[in-house]
């Protein structure tokens, strides 16, 4: 019985002890699981991030992310216009598989998306911001986000508890108190996190915060060389587009004309959301945000009515390019400021060490260049997309990487960085190798595109894409049947298409062959594209945006 009772105890003590070590061993693993922030602003155009150009803006506290991780050269977008693309980047699958081809077409909220992946894996995760469809994503343990296209003064949320809730202030800075605060008090200290901090800014209509100003409203800024482009050299759909700087933004909205400036000197509104664009954003204002607002637009408005009559078209399109820019600038001056807020954060909690952090956009966006706003085409500044990635201990500080990437490649990068396997269907591939591997088991060589939102705002005819680093090979389709080639090494600027120049002829036979590769590889047939056809020649809210 005595040497019973000593196996007893010596049996409970190896079990206790062998339970204790996998409890530390699990305890160990998962403190080792990163946590993710992903930081996404919305049309926030490379070319406004000084870690890629100091031509327009210094952003020093973005620039820390490239400065201390890696700079992606060639990431882009699958389909460049907001929803589908976040749509992209929460199910790891092209639009016409998630179903989200454009901005009309509801989310199929069937499918299944990485942050519902990585809830079920234990992670804790929150979404604070701009999500732009939807009012209740599915994987989260908490949300605020804006409904649509939300405001930029005293904004509304939706909550996952308690409703609609407006808060007093500046979207972006509101947007940062909540991601902050929710780091400070509702984060779980035991589990790993994912977090999306979506900003609204810089988003059309482009209002910056109250601080920004004096000091941007009297900025001039340089010009792009093809600010007065002719599309001499390209086809139907460059020529078509309604994307002009001088004809087609807005001037109450986009320009902060007031309606009775633009009614005293005989300007029509530039479309029938005009008024109704500038007059729902003041009507947000408070009667001291109106006092600031008009002690720095009031001032434009009255140069402006003085100067309107002697102005030509050239003038006219300079004043609204630096209207356009100190408005669209002045909006990331603030986004930079409260990137660094959060940052900061992660640094004094100690958080940064073991912390994923991703800035990007929902796509590229013309700042000017061919004399366009907005973005849609699968040309260069539309595109391209701004990604910087830090991850210490695991990204060398300061690299550059040129691999084509695209936002299709989020999901899988951020499942496998947590330890958890990917579903079969989804359609990126994982940017680990290339965050940690130096690249060894990279082999992508081209990416595909296709843009589907036609007719419609903008009038961009719809498009698919084969885009390697040396050329880019565009087929415009549904009412017109035009391809184009841009060489991307000798025309970077992409204003001359050598489709039809006979040197170019081998180039174009193995693209075509690579396109039909990879509409097969993705699984893109025409039947899509008759779905859309249909769709869009019985809708009239389409053509009536």
């Amino acid at each position: 019985m005595k040497y019973q009772h000593i196996f007893l105890l010596l049996f409970t003590y190896i079990g206790f002890s062998c339970a204790n070590q996998v409890a530390q061993q699990q305890d160990q693993a998962e403190k080792k699981r990163p946590n993710i922030l992903f930081i996404m602003s919305d049309d926030h155009a490379y070319q406004a991030i000084s870690a890629y150009s100091d031509k327009l803006i210094k952003t020093p506290n973005i620039d820390r992310i490239a400065n201390e991780g890696m700079r992606f050269d060639n990431a882009c977008v699958t389909n460049s216009i907001c929803a589908p693309s976040r749509a992209v980047i929460l199910t790891g699958k092209h639009s016409h598989i998630n179903g989200k081809t454009d901005n009309y077409f509801p989310f199929d909220t069937t499918n299944v998306t990485f942050p519902q992946i990585m809830q079920e894996a234990g992670y804790q995760t929150a979404m604070f911001g701009k999500l732009h469809f939807g009012n209740s994503p599915k994987g989260f343990d908490e949300f605020q986000i804006l409904p649509g296209q939300g405001h930029y003064y005293n904004p509304t949320f939706i909550t996952k508890e308690k409703g609609k809730v407006t808060y007093p202030g500046y979207v972006t800075d509101i947007t940062t108190d909540l991601t902050l605060n929710w780091l400070k008090k509702e984060r779980k200290e035991d589990k790993p996190f994912m977090l999306m901090y979506l900003h609204k800014a810089p988003h059309r209509e482009w209002l910056p915060a109250e601080r920004h100003y004096k000091e941007y409203t009297k900025k001039t800024f340089p010009e792009p060389e093809t600010l007065f482009d002719d599309y001499k050299g390209r086809g139907t759909a460059a020529h078509t587009a309604e994307m002009n700087i001088l004809d087609h933004m807005n001037w109450a909205g986009d320009s902060k004309l007031y309606p009775e400036t633009m009614e005293a000197l005989g300007i029509p509104q530039g479309s029938h959301w005009d008024y109704d664009a500038f007059k729902k954003e003041r009507s947000r204002m408070t009667e001291e945000q109106k006092k600031a607002w008009d002690a720095s637009y009031g001032p434009i408005n009255e140069e402006f009515a003085k100067n309107y009559a002697s102005m030509d078209r050239e003038a006219l399109m300079k004043w609204r390019y630096q209207r356009y820019m100190q408005d669209y600038l002045g909006t990331i001056e603030s986004v930079d400021e409260n990137v660094g807020r959060v940052l900061d954060y992660l640094d004094e909690s100690g958080l940064a060490d073991n912390t994923l952090v991703v800035y990007t956009s929902d796509q590229g966006f013309y700042l000017g260049e061919h004399g366009w706003f907005d973005k849609r085409f699968a040309y260069n500044e539309s595109f391209k997309t701004p990604l910087l990635m830090r991850w210490p201990n695991e990204i060398k500080p300061g690299i550059t990487n040129e691999e084509m990437v695209q936002n299709l490649d989020f999901a899988q990068t951020f499942l496998e960085a947590a330890g958890i396997q990917a579903p079969s269907d989804m359609q990126g591939e994982s940017l680990m190798p290339l965050l940690t591997d130096n690249g060894a088991a990279w082999d992508r060589d081209a990416v595909y595109y296709h843009y589907y939102e036609y007719p419609s705002i903008h009038m961009v005819k719809r498009h698919y894409a084969i885009i390697t680093k040396e050329f880019k090979l565009i087929h415009f389709y549904y009412d017109v049947d035009e391809w184009e080639l841009y060489d991307r090494k000798n025309d970077p600027m992409e204003l001359n298409n050598v489709y039809d120049d006979p040197k170019y002829a081998d180039t174009i036979k193995t693209l075509k062959e690579d396109l039909a590769a990879l509409r097969v590889q993705y699984k893109d047939g025409s039947e899509i594209d008759q779905k859309l056809l249909n769709k869009y020649l019985n809708s009239k809210a389409a053509l009536q945006r």
